[in-house]
């Protein structure tokens, strides 16, 4: 027995000769470990955010098992541990309410226990930017195993991506053009497998960015949930934290200014969901990097749109897979990357896609011949969000994307919904919806609200898409013509505060701008007799939340998050 000397940060619990040490093996021991079981060998946590409660995550716990295998191969002592699990499907009002807190869950059990390293198990929206928050302040040996995403839906002979089609699915079904027992077809031929959602949502989205970053194993972002070779991918995994561990590769050795851009790149060549715009900034944040709304803009301007799925485009993240996934999209961005950019493979960037090619050009298209030439995303500036607004300009009408238009306010959600599809609405094509309150302290946590529905009254008159303007989020699935992300929100003052009924607003997406033509004495007055709506909640998390989320420029982190916490060394309990 040694004195905790043997390089490893669990040596410090385990190989000590004191009381504590003693403790720490017994309690071992009672779940039938030996010493050998742990003796010399790094201690490897999988941090596993299984849930029932989320089906995007509810086969983590078998994946944990093909991780465990390739912990044990390697040489590593696995041992799984869950945290909070966040589920957009079911949490209300959003799960985005939650991300700091399970990032705090992730962070705190690791720089508690005796881990060397931590394999991360996640895969709906916000658990994968959540642990990856986590692990980035922790900055223990880490990486990332997504879950992957179902399998495709069929419905009479379509394709049916979650949920994208489900909002056309309502459209439709609203409209009258589709029947309410269509609609329950729909409703059971679009989930068919374990996994998150299958179009370019933000799970899809966070899993490409998370493989952009160079913090999972090349090719992992798209295999399906069900497919073996994601099992196989685990196992790899299980073995290469050992070697990290072994190597002394950290999270913050990889999350570099290099490996943010080219995770930028990447959001914008996949036509990825303006969520991943918010989890980067956060991230960024989580090691002093600053990435502010207008890098994402810049990037984008020379970073072409190569991949062609829903919501944007036609095809579905199978067929991502198989045409090549992530490695052949950063094979086609060549120069545009930070090839020599360290990740969790122990190599390069430049040396995880050598090879990678395009099998299916009707999926991801070519440098030579992308679907643009510009990224699909954008951000805006202009007196109504002095701090920056966001635009996903490829899942847009693009009649829309240079628009004036009289202003359509709703004064919350509630709202929204009371009046939306009452025959009486004054609201035309031409219209512009605003919703109001809707923000990281208005809601509270930024909700998915921003894909604010089409009025009934549009949608029988054959309208597809109208502009719409709010502080909101909306989900990676959704489509239009949709301004998000409005900073400063409504709730602490912002400009979005101050729109009436009628006010005319110009959006001009080539100028990057958007505006309320409203002049500045009209502002004044109003701004004077404006105040602020009162706050859902007095106590718990969600008052903590509300004092200290920063906006959405600034990735909607805590302002007490940003940085690294120092690594637990000791394991003294006792004497």
């Amino acid at each position: 027995m040694t004195n905790g000397d043997n390089g490893l940060r669990s040596g410090k619990w385990f190989d000590t000769r004191d009381l504590d040490g003693f403790l720490h093996r017994s309690w071992l021991k009672s779940q039938g470990f030996g010493d050998l079981a742990y003796k010399n060998r790094p201690v490897i946590g999988i941090c596993n955010s299984w849930s029932e409660l989320v089906n995007c995550n509810a086969h983590l716990r078998d994946l944990a098992q093909d991780v465990k295998r390739g912990i044990l191969q390697a040489g590593g002592f696995p041992l799984e541990f869950p945290v909070m699990s966040l589920g957009e499907a079911l949490m209300k009002p959003t799960a985005m309410l939650y991300r700091n807190l399970m990032a705090m869950d992730v962070e705190e059990s690791i720089r508690a226990y005796p881990l060397d390293g931590v394999v991360l198990l996640a895969g709906c929206d916000k658990t994968v930017p959540a642990s990856l928050l986590g692990a980035a302040s922790a900055n223990v040996p880490a990486l990332m195993v997504t879950g992957g995403p179902m399998l495709n839906g069929h419905w009479r002979n379509q394709n049916l991506g979650s949920c994208t089609d489900c909002w056309r699915a309502h459209e439709d079904l609203r409209a009258g053009r589709i029947t309410e027992a269509d609609f329950d077809e729909v409703e059971v031929s679009m989930s068919r497998s374990n996994g998150h959602c299958q179009t370019m949502g933000t799970a899809s989205t966070m899993a490409s960015v998370t493989e952009g970053l160079g913090m999972t194993l090349p090719g992992g972002a798209a295999i399906p949930a069900v497919d073996s070779r994601r099992k196989q991918l685990a196992e790899l995994s299980g073995a290469q934290i050992v070697q990290l561990v072994k190597d002394d590769i950290r999270p913050g050795d990889i999350l570099t200014r290099e490996a943010f851009e080219n995770a930028i790149r990447v959001l914008h060549a996949i036509g990825g969901s303006t969520n991943g715009i918010l989890h980067l900034i956060a991230l960024a944040g989580r090691v002093g990097i600053g990435l502010p709304v207008q890098l994402f803009d810049e990037l984008s301007e020379s970073t072409p749109w190569l991949v062609n799925l829903k919501p944007s485009g036609e095809y579905l993240m199978e067929d991502f897979y198989y045409a090549g996934g992530v490695p052949a999209v950063m094979a086609q961005l060549g120069g545009l990357l930070h090839t020599d950019a360290l990740t969790v493979s122990g190599g390069s960037a430049g040396a995880n896609i050598e090879g990678a090619h395009i099998v299916n050009p009707k999926v991801i298209a070519s440098a030579e011949e992308p679907l643009s030439t510009g990224g699909s995303l954008v951000a805006l500036a202009g007196n109504l969000c002095p701090d920056g607004a966001i635009l996903k300009r490829s899942a847009a009408e693009e009649s829309l994307l240079q628009h004036e238009g009289p202003a359509v306010v709703f004064e919350d959600i509630a709202d929204l919904n009371e009046r939306v599809d009452d025959p009486g609405l004054p609201v035309s094509g031409g219209s512009v919806m605003v919703l109001k309150n809707a923000g990281p302290v208005g809601a509270p946590g930024m909700p998915e609200w921003g894909h604010m529905p089409i009025p009934k009254k549009l949608l029988r008159q054959g309208v597809t898409d109208v502009v719409r303007i709010s502080d909101a989020r909306m989900s990676g699935t959704s489509y239009g013509a949709v301004v998000l992300h409005v900073a400063p929100e409504s709730a602490i003052g912002g400009p979005l505060a101050l729109v009436m009924n009628g006010d005319r607003i110009r959006l001009d997406t080539a100028a990057r701008r958007l505006d309320l033509l409203v002049d500045d004495a009209e502002m004044a007055a109003r701004r004077a007799s404006w105040t602020p709506p009162p706050r859902k909640d007095a106590r718990g998390y969600r008052a903590l939340f509300a004092d200290h989320v920063l906006q959405a420029n600034e990735g909607c982190d805590f302002d007490f998050l940003r940085g690294r916490s120092p690594v637990v060394e000791t394991s003294r309990t006792y004497g």
